[in-house]
């Protein structure tokens, strides 16, 4: 049961959680470039820049969710560390949302971030 293939274990998760992105692809993995891209835009926003920029020349739904996922959980932790002590403690929770999606992009999976992830999609859709 550990060893599913990755379609059986989205459709499993997508049917008891909900939690991920809706999206049709035609492969089952992710490709190595868009996979690489994501994980580089959740490392600062030097990194993010620079997964934007490369993103110009290798488009890919994959990246682009997950460009619009980092981007605003960089903005919401700039606009947090604005607020002394209550933003500065929510910054803890936006570090942890940051864990959950950084290891779900290593997974290679589309999965909003919580509380917010809706909200960035809808928003942050100048990223294309």
């Amino acid at each position: 049961m550990q060893y599913q293939s990755m379609e059986k274990s989205k459709q499993q998760v997508t049917s008891h959680t909900g939690n991920y992105y809706d999206y049709t692809s035609s492969n089952d993995e992710v490709s190595t470039m868009a996979k690489t891209l994501s994980i580089l835009s959740y490392i600062t926003l030097i990194g993010w820049l620079v997964a934007i920029v490369l993103h110009g020349s290798h488009k890919s739904d994959f990246t682009r969710f997950h460009l619009r996922q980092s981007l605003g959980l960089i903005i919401t932790g700039a606009l947090l560390v604005l607020i002394p002590l209550i933003g500065w403690l929510l910054n803890i929770v936006v570090l942890l949302i940051w864990i959950h999606a950084f290891y779900h992009v290593v997974q290679g999976h589309m999965i909003k971030v919580p509380l917010l992830g809706d909200f960035y999609q809808e928003h942050l859709d100048f990223i294309k």
